[in-house]
């Protein structure tokens, strides 16, 4: 096969368009200049300059949620490298495809501690599924084609590559490789079996699903066999697009402030069906709703990863499968013996739960919530970062359509506003709401600049009550009336909005929000509400500042 020389620059951003990718984000970085210029005449690929490294990084993270597909960034060296590693850290913990590209030093300057020169592959190896460096611009397909492959296999996750700026320089001859095909995990041909055997002898049974893996056709099949047996589902923290919220079955989410019901169910049940969720920290309430060694308790756990199974959790029946795969075996696996009536109950107890009462607050944002639900589309997008403020959402909210929940597991501030910038144009034509908390928004509300620029259409909510929220929650625990670093004096964001560009409107009380939100769901493209709460209501589950002190 004759070859023509190409510059590694080049060669990259042609590997890119081979592995299907059409969008990156990226603050652009001297360091990868012959890539930014490789992508200047690509038409296939749309850049998308952010504000922040971090944002940039986010953003691919919540692409690669949304597609199944690696989310693609690129950054600069040092400083650049440094912002995005939280975007790394959260593809990780949130099982998501991601690759992080990062331009680097020469090669001929390395361990020198060159200009913002740092060891990438040491850095990132303990937050990533694989880190490296390219050294030989020829080896690029190589590399890339291995960086989807394990991004994208078994247990999802992010992949890091260093790129030095005089490898990208080079012209050479490259072999381009085909687009990968992640390789599927067939289903045990017993594990139904052996399963629908143990369900057989259950009494009280209980799903947790969502996580690896998860996509439309898992969730679509996995509610058929629930609903078909009557098995009650949970889903994991912020898996709550991972199932139908309608559903007969649907008993609701675990994770910060989980219904009280639904938690005493999960440690009732003589055997656990975990379906994709890791079952970690957050889920677990701290590993005690499922203990690592569950005495009295069968645990089978379905995961597309080996390594996954038996990693933490002593596992009665590990089950290696694609959850779609598995999910639609389960569907089509006839037991006519199989019948539970605790799924009805445990919806039941979903509905009571997540139904928002009247509260004494100025502004009820469960009230709030539900008038969200009666004016926006049921497919809309939910985003948000970290912090008290989500719980309203957590627990009132019902989900839709996969995706229909951008928020990440691993709990970083921040998060919301750029996922909906991703979300807004990876579905231009749906609905995308961003939540964030005062001290959330202002780690990166600096992207409603990224938003107005490719002319994204969403909706921001500013949920203010001038404090980190949930910092504030611990201390009154365990430090009451002893404030300390948790105050915050907040701009006017609905002024901010406006010196975006955008639309804005101010709400100070619970009968202003429905019609405040009318109005903005009339507008087009950046459209932000600053609510104005009260600190004194800070969680959904009823916890209160002067509770504390009573």
């Amino acid at each position: 096969m004759e070859m023509k020389k190409r510059t590694g620059a080049q060669i990259l951003v042609d590997q890119l368009v081979i592995q299907g990718t059409n969008r990156i984000f990226t603050v652009p970085g001297e360091s990868f200049l012959s890539v930014l210029d490789a992508l200047h005449d690509c038409g296939a690929i749309q850049t998308i300059a952010t504000r922040q490294d971090g944002s940039a990084a986010f953003m691919a993270e919540a692409d690669g949620k949304m597609t199944g597909a690696p989310g693609i960034a690129f950054v600069t060296r040092g400083p650049g490298a440094t912002n995005a590693s939280i975007g790394v850290h959260t593809a990780m913990q949130d099982s998501t495809p991601m690759i992080l590209f990062i331009g680097d030093v020469a090669r001929d300057d390395r361990d020198r501690e060159g200009f913002q020169e740092v060891d990438f592959t040491a850095m990132f190896t303990p937050l990533a599924k694989w880190a490296a460096r390219i050294d030989n611009a020829a080896r690029i397909p190589e590399y890339i084609a291995r960086a989807f492959d394990t991004a994208s296999s078994g247990r999802p996750g992010p992949v890091v590559l260093a790129l030095p700026e005089d490898m990208l320089r080079d012209e050479v001859e490259a072999l381009d490789r085909p687009k990968v095909i992640a390789p599927a995990q067939p289903l045990c041909a017993n594990a139904m079996m052996t399963l629908t055997d143990m369900l057989r002898d259950a009494t009280d049974p209980i799903a947790i699903v969502g996580g690896a893996g998860w996509d439309a056709k898992a969730k679509y099949y996995f509610a058929q066999y629930a609903e078909r047996i009557g098995l009650p589902v949970a889903v994991a923290f912020r898996r709550q697009d991972n199932f139908p919220n309608e559903s007969s079955v649907y008993a609701g989410n675990l994770g910060y402030g989980p219904n009280p019901k639904l938690t005493q169910r999960i440690k009732d049940a003589d055997l656990v069906l975990a379906v994709g969720a890791r079952l970690g920290e957050a889920t677990t309430d701290g590993y005690t709703l499922i203990t690592p060694d569950h005495p009295d308790q069968i645990l089978v756990h379905v995961h597309p990863d080996p390594d996954e199974l038996n990693h933490v959790y002593r596992i009665d029946l590990p089950i290696c499968a694609e959850m779609d795969e598995f999910a639609e075996q389960a569907a089509l696996w006839e037991d006519d013996l199989l019948s539970f009536d605790a799924g009805k109950s445990a919806h039941e107890d979903y509905i009571a739960w997540s139904t928002p009462q009247p509260t004494a607050a100025k502004l009820d944002l469960g009230q709030c919530v539900a008038a969200m639900q009666e004016q926006l589309p049921a497919d809309a997008i939910i985003c948000n970062g970290a912090g008290n403020f989500s719980g309203w959402w957590h627990r009132y909210w019902k989900y839709g359509d996969f995706p229909s929940q951008l928020a990440p597991t691993s709990g970083a501030m921040g998060y919301g506003v750029p996922a909906s910038v991703a979300a807004a144009l990876r579905f231009p034509d749906r609905s995308v709401v961003a939540l964030a908390g005062d001290g959330d928004f202002m780690m990166n509300g600096q992207e409603l600049a990224t938003a107005m620029q490719y002319d994204a259409n969403l909706l921001v909510l500013v949920i203010d009550n001038g404090s980190f929220g949930t910092i504030r929650l611990h201390q009154e625990r365990e430090y009451p009336a002893r404030l300390s670093a948790t105050e915050l004096k907040n701009p006017d964001f609905a002024a901010l909005a406006k010196a975006y560009g955008g639309w804005s409107a101010t709400v100070e009380s619970t009968d202003e929000f429905a019609p405040a939100l009318k109005e903005a769901l009339q507008q087009k493209g950046l459209r932000l509400l600053h609510l104005k709460t009260d600190v004194e209501f800070l969680t959904a589950a009823g916890a209160t500042v002067s509770g504390f002190s009573e």
